[in-house]
């Protein structure tokens, strides 16, 4: 069955730089659009970054942009989520998610568990 798996999350101090990874298995990984979403106490899951297939198209979050980059290496199996420049407002659990096909347009089918980012002094 597919199973995803973040880590990598932790605590920071503003303006420091984190990455989250996403272990992804029991699926072709290299066939399916994937994206990051998170979640802050309090708050809906939003999209932050998305990317196809082959990683060639990606897309971000308006309060992510020039900060956050989504990528993934299709031969270890794995999405990455490197974030820089971190705000206090980023504190959230980050979801790895798999869409329905190669687009990212595609709807989400299954998740991760989470992984906390924490951005505090």
């Amino acid at each position: 069955q597919v199973q995803l798996v973040e880590s990598g999350g932790g605590l920071v101090r503003p303006g420091g730089s984190l990455r989250v990874s996403c272990a992804a298995s029991g699926f072709t990984f290299s066939s399916y659009a994937m994206s990051w979403y998170r979640q802050a106490p309090g708050k809906e899951r939003e999209l932050v970054a998305s990317i196809t297939m082959a990683g060639r198209i990606n897309t971000y979050a308006e309060f992510v942009k020039g900060r956050f980059i989504i990528s993934r290496d299709n031969t270890k199996n794995t999405l990455y989520l490197q974030m820089n420049s971190l705000k206090p407002e980023d504190t959230a659990v980050y979801y790895c998610a798999k869409h329905r096909t190669w687009d990212f347009s595609s709807e989400v089918r299954d998740w991760g568990q989470g992984t906390q980012v924490t951005v505090s002094s």
